[in-house]
């Protein structure tokens, strides 16, 4: 199987999985067989993918838009991904985003190193990183935007 098939299978099994099997059932309409195929890496089912109608259902109930994001990943595009949802604009400014920079690369430090001690970063621990990473990236973007403000 190709990389970018079983980079997408990958992602497609993550938001079923975010979503939950059962919930994803319902959400889809499709039954846990059809839903497994689709993120299945046996041959028999490589040329199987999930129909964007469902994917669209399911990313709206999941944490994350798994599949969208791999999607832009496989051709160059950079998502930006607002988790928070803030009922009000931030307050601060760029002296408030440079506290909070150095919080955040404090965080993400830390994760690296409880995940790099053993020698080995395993999967779950290089989800915390990219889960501080963009956290980061989120901080970056908030301080862009402050700095704009100003120049204009």
């Amino acid at each position: 199987m190709s990389t970018m098939r079983s980079y997408l299978k990958k992602h497609t099994e993550a938001l079923v999985k975010d979503v939950g099997i059962e919930p994803a059932c319902d959400l889809t309409g499709k039954s846990k067989a059809t839903l497994g195929r689709y993120y299945s890496d046996n041959d028999e089912h490589a040329d199987r993918f999930m129909p964007i109608d469902a994917v669209a259902q399911l990313e709206e109930a999941a944490s994350f838009p798994h599949v969208t994001s791999a999607l832009a990943e496989l051709k160059g595009i950079t998502l930006s991904f607002d988790s928070e949802r803030r009922n009000s604009d931030k307050k601060g400014g760029v002296n408030s985003d440079v506290i909070a920079l150095s919080q955040r690369f404090g965080m993400l430090m830390a994760e690296y190193h409880e995940s790099i001690e053993d020698g080995v970063i395993t999967v779950n621990e290089a989800k915390r990183l990219l889960k501080e990473t963009l956290a980061l990236q989120q901080v970056l973007i908030d301080m862009k935007l402050h700095l704009e403000d100003e120049t204009t």
